[in-house]
C-alpha cells in the first residue's frame, strides 16, 4: 500500500514555524505530523469546551456535562 503524501507551497511564517519545529532535531514530515495532529486536538478540545458550556445552560443534561468534563479531565 502506497503511503500518502501531502506537497505544499510554504511562505515565511510557515519556514520561520518549521525552522522552529525542527531545531531540535525533528524532520520537516516530523514536524508538519506533530502541528497538524496538536490543532486537530486543539480543535477537539474547543468543540468539547463550547458542548460543555452549551449543556451547562441546560439543566437536563447536566450529567452529559460532567461526562464530558471527565472525558477532558478538568472534573474528578
Amino acid at each position: 500500500m502506497a503511503v500518502p503524501t501531502l506537497n505544499i507551497r510554504t511562505d515565511e511564517a510557515t519556514e520561520k514555524a518549521l525552522q522552529a519545529l525542527t531545531a531540535k532535531g525533528r524532520t520537516k514530515t516530523e514536524a508538519v505530523r506533530y502541528a497538524l495532529l496538536h490543532t486537530y486536538r486543539d480543535e477537539l478540545i474547543k468543540q468539547a469546551r463550547e458542548d460543555a458550556e452549551r449543556l451547562a445552560n441546560d439543566p437536563d443534561d447536566r450529567a452529559e456535562m460532567l461526562a464530558i468534563q471527565r472525558y477532558m479531565g478538568v472534573s474528578e
